[in-house]
């Protein structure tokens, strides 16, 4: 049983030094959501900072209420996105610790 902890414990600690790379990873990775049509686009990291955002010029011309709306729409595309790349990265994150059954992660 000793052995078996002190295994746990070490496929634990790798388990956490790869989340600390994976997360320093994240910072690098850059998703664009859009929304209009590509005619509204806002660049996010997937730490869910904003990097930036490009409006087409023929949006601006047009009422304000749906270029917020537009914005509104290619940021909650972004941040699906980020999700969505954060979910493929860390998927298999746990697959190689063998933990009891019912415990789950993060302890």
């Amino acid at each position: 049983m000793k052995g078996g902890i002190g295994q746990l414990m070490k496929q634990a600690q790798k388990m956490q030094e790869q989340m600390q790379q994976a997360q320093k990873d994240m910072a690098k990775e850059i998703v664009t959501g859009e929304s209009g049509g590509g005619m509204v686009r806002i660049t996010m990291n997937c730490r869910h900072e904003v990097q930036g955002i490009n409006i087409d010029d023929a949006v601006i011309a047009d009422d304000k209420d749906m270029l917020e709306d537009l914005i509104v729409a290619a940021f909650n595309d972004a941040v699906r996105r980020v999700e969505s790349t954060v979910q493929e990265k860390f998927s298999g994150m746990a697959t190689g610790l063998s933990l009891p059954p019912g415990m789950k992660l993060p302890f």
